[in-house]
């Protein structure tokens, strides 16, 4: 069985036998280096805590500040898709605004003939299918043998037709899509 060995430089292990007798002032200086050590330990903790505490203040800061940025970007983002959808529906308005006065501008005549009325007539119609395709509005007006598509056409009847089930027989209303989204369908009757 064996017995822990003592420090010799600690002053409450009793000595033994073998160890050379330690002098009070031996004893004295082990202790206080023991208190140095000790001390410096203690300032050494000190100083990596404060260190600690000065970068987790930073991380903070930057967390905050982080978070400050990504809310006003949010914000401006929200603001441009507020402006974006003002000013779309401005372009198209501005783009009407032709067909507005050909319209003023047909009230304002007396004594039209037929034939000037449908003219002028055909004219506005013109502006405002120009207008429209500008903006990217497009028909939907399929032809008769067409296959019916459910997705741009809505089917209002079928009917007896000597053509190919699930073709189109006629037109009763033209449809209308946008940038390839359906904004109406096309109202029609397919072959039975």
């Amino acid at each position: 069985m064996s017995h822990p060995t003592p420090d010799p430089s600690d002053a409450s292990v009793p000595h033994s036998a073998f160890d050379p007798p330690r002098s009070p002032e031996e004893i004295e200086a082990a202790a206080a280096a023991d208190a140095a050590d000790s001390l410096a330990q203690q300032e050494n903790t000190q100083a990596e805590l404060q260190a600690l505490q000065a970068k987790m203040a930073d991380l903070v800061d930057q967390a905050m500040r982080a978070q400050a940025e990504a809310q006003n970007a949010r914000r401006r983002a929200d603001e441009e898709v507020a402006k974006v959808r003002k000013f779309a529906v401005e372009a198209f308005a501005e783009s009407l605004l032709p067909v507005v006065d050909s319209l003023e501008a047909a009230l304002k005549v007396e004594n039209a003939s037929a034939e000037q009325l449908l003219e002028g007539t055909q004219a506005t119609q013109r502006q405002l299918m120009s207008a429209l395709e500008r903006n990217k509005v497009a028909e939907v007006n399929p032809a008769a043998g067409a296959k019916f598509d459910p997705t741009r056409e809505q089917a209002i009847s079928v009917v007896p037709a000597d053509q190919e089930p699930g073709t189109i027989v006629s037109v009763l209303q033209k449809g209308y899509t946008i940038a390839d989204r359906v904004l109406r369908p096309a109202l029609v009757t397919v072959a039975k």
